[in-house]
């Protein structure tokens, strides 16, 4: 029987004092100097993808929208905020009142994402535009860097499946939780994180552990014991001992003694440690020798991105892959180097661009109200460029569009025959939710029909094409004339 379910029932809890204690102090500070209602733009973004890799996969969008839903302050924060002695009356009454009322746009979840794009942006008083910032980063850049590494994986393995099975080694109970549901997003098959089933109708499997092997007196009474109770779906775990002497002997003697004369053929083994190329070319000869060439291999033994390619070019003899560790933590690079900053103010119902100069090149911040575009071949139909705009610009899809390096300036490109999508939507308006998310199996998809619309050359694991985020003309102007306004300030 079908089970179904309201998948939002276990995130009913109340995040809004998950922020930095800065984000209280900045809006204390805002409401006592006469500019917490004064209109702000924040940009969320990134400057560089992790593993040198060429892009990655955005996700998050609908905790954020769930967050930003449920913003309100109980009597137990408040009292605790009085007893800091850090915060006025007015601030506290103001928490107490607390309405969002924020404007927000976001780029939805399984989109291919570059360096320096706005994935999200908040317009709304500066108290509460602030006040968001941490739960932002930690939405969209847990989930995003998951998404990104189970996509890195899930390329790596073709079309062999790749399953999710890093619950255990997750960090903490949000990192399995929501990392099996960002994992599913970059293109895992399943998981083995229940839960995440339950809450978000994605697959959940599983089927034994080496204990359960251990259990019995021995590893074909082990076997014999899996097969009577789950004869439909028999996959054995062959490693406990010894895969090839101990192991797949007693897996073929039980599929002959018990399952074939019950009617049923066995689903597959699975191994969890050892050679894998070597272990699996030897498994699938004898296999098929004993008449078991539709039993499937699946390997779970300590994989990412690297060994699944290494071992596929080595003619390892595999089905799906279950990776756990490296996927679930992205062991490679654990950390996504998301950044929240202040854009824009509005004054006099005009928008005051504002900028952040640096002597690192890379942390000068784009400038403004922003969207995004992405630039596709009429033919092809495969991303030629993204382009970021202020919010007012428009593309003329009928003529020719030129496109800068907004670095090295002379690098330049005309393009033809061309249509632009905007990648951006909004997804509050004036507080309110006003963007339905897709479940996660569509957006899933979503996310395998977008990467293959970008260049192969983009994607490889090493040395990935660098793929072009430019700004527009004036969008690339008005920050020259900010960094050439603040100049004075490095003048010796």
């Amino acid at each position: 029987m079908e089970y179904k379910k309201n998948f939002d029932v276990r995130n009913e809890r109340n995040l809004t004092m998950l922020v930095d204690f800065y984000e209280l102090t900045m809006a204390n500070g805002y409401l006592d100097n006469g500019v917490g209602n004064k209109i702000a733009y924040f940009d969320m973004f990134f400057r560089r993808v992790p593993d040198e890799g060429g892009y990655c996969i955005m996700a998050g969008v609908q905790q954020l929208i769930e967050y930003l839903s449920n913003l309100n302050f109980t009597s137990d924060d408040i009292e605790y905020l009085r007893s800091k002695g850090d915060f006025s009356d007015e601030f506290l009454d103001y928490l107490r009142n607390f309405k969002f009322c924020c404007d927000v746009w976001a780029v939805p979840e399984g989109t291919p994402v570059f360096p320096n794009e706005p994935l999200v942006t908040v317009r709304g008083p500066a108290i509460q535009a602030q006040f968001v910032e941490t739960m932002i980063l930690l939405t969209i850049n847990h989930q995003t860097l998951i998404a990104t590494k189970a996509n890195r994986i899930c390329r790596a393995a073709g079309d062999r499946p790749v399953l999710e099975f890093g619950s255990r080694r997750a960090q903490g109970y949000d990192g399995a939780i929501y990392g099996a549901r960002a994992a599913i997003i970059g293109g895992c098959s399943a998981t083995a994180c229940t839960i995440a089933e339950e809450m978000f109708g994605i697959p959940a499997i599983g089927t034994m552990a080496h204990s359960w092997v251990q259990l019995f007196d021995s590893e074909y009474d082990a076997f014999k014991a899996w097969c009577l109770s789950y004869p439909d779906n028999c996959l054995l775990l062959i490693d406990t001992y010894n895969v090839l002497k101990s192991g797949l002997p007693n897996a073929i003697k039980v599929f002959d003694e018990v399952l074939k004369p019950m009617g049923y053929r066995p689903k597959g083994i699975r191994i969890d440690s050892g050679d894998i190329t070597y272990l699996t070319k030897k498994c699938r000869k004898i296999l098929d020798e004993a008449g078991y060439s539709d039993v499937k291999i699946t390997i779970s033994n300590s994989l990412d991105e690297h060994i699944i390619s290494d071992v596929i070019a080595q003619g390892a003899q595999i089905n799906s892959f279950g990776v756990g560790e490296r996927l679930i933590t992205a062991k490679s690079e654990p950390v996504f180097g998301g950044v929240y900053k202040l854009s824009a103010v509005e004054s006099d119902n005009t928008i005051v661009p504002k900028i952040k100069i640096s002597e690192n090149e890379e942390k000068i911040t784009n400038p403004g109200f922003k969207k995004i575009f992405r630039i596709f071949d009429n033919t092809s139909h495969m991303a030629i460029a993204d382009l970021i705009t202020l919010f007012h610009e428009h593309i003329d899809e009928t003529g020719t569009l030129e496109i800068f390096d907004p670095v090295h300036t002379w690098k330049k490109k005309k393009i033809k025959d061309f249509y632009a999508k905007e990648l951006t939507v909004k997804i509050f308006d004036n507080g309110t939710a006003i963007y339905e998310s897709p479940d996660v199996s569509k957006i899933r998809e979503y996310a395998k029909e977008q990467t293959q619309k970008i260049w192969p050359e983009v994607l490889r694991l090493e040395n990935p094409h660098h793929y072009y985020v430019d700004l527009s003309t004036k969008l690339w102007e008005l920050k020259q004339s900010l960094l050439h306004k603040y100049s004075e300030i490095y003048e010796e």
